[in-house]
């Protein structure tokens, strides 16, 4: 979340290639992009605007893992230990009568970690006012939010560089 009264330049672009290509360009000229927004994901900006390759996997494994093990003890409890019943002649402890049990608990506990994940990670929630530096983004546009404050170019050099690049507009916001 960017700080309070701070100061961005923002390039608003029509075609999602053009922004693409307009990230790599103003990257290769030592400018360091804040943000770029689109209404929806564009293949290679991750990596154009050097996001690091994300570790979510590993939190939605673990969540399953979790699912996993809790249908585990909670079937060999409730059928094994705490309340044992022959249903159809079978041993109370026969687990492939669980499976079902277990894979939806696996598959219940990654989608709700991953929903609370997703959105800790973000910074999101009821309360959180969003950075919004051009209401278009979340329809037809594509916008490049490049902050001033650390950037060693200046104000004029990085609107030029973003114009060059094939931004149908540039605006200094302060937020």
């Amino acid at each position: 979340m960017a700080d309070i009264n701070k100061k961005f330049l923002v390039g608003v672009y029509d075609d999602d290639d053009v922004a693409l290509a307009a990230v790599k360009k103003i990257k290769s000229a030592g400018v360091k992009i804040y943000e770029v927004y689109s209404p929806f994901a564009i293949h290679g900006m991750d990596t154009a605007i050097g996001h690091p390759r994300t570790r979510i996997g590993i939190a939605a494994f673990c969540f399953g893992c979790t699912g996993f093990l809790c249908a585990l003890l909670l079937t060999t409890w409730t059928m094994g230990i705490d309340w044992p019943m022959v249903i159809g002649g079978k041993d109370p402890l026969s687990y492939p009568n669980y499976v079902p049990a277990m894979f939806e608990l696996t598959v219940l506990f990654t989608a709700f970690g991953m929903t609370f994940t997703f959105f800790i990670s973000n910074g999101l929630g009821p309360t959180v006012k969003p950075l919004l530096f051009d209401p278009r983004c979340t329809d037809n546009k594509f916008v490049m939010a490049i902050d001033l404050s650390k950037n060693k170019l200046s104000e004029t050099e990085i609107e030029s560089l973003i114009k060059a690049s094939g931004a149908e507009e540039v605006s200094v916001k302060q937020l």
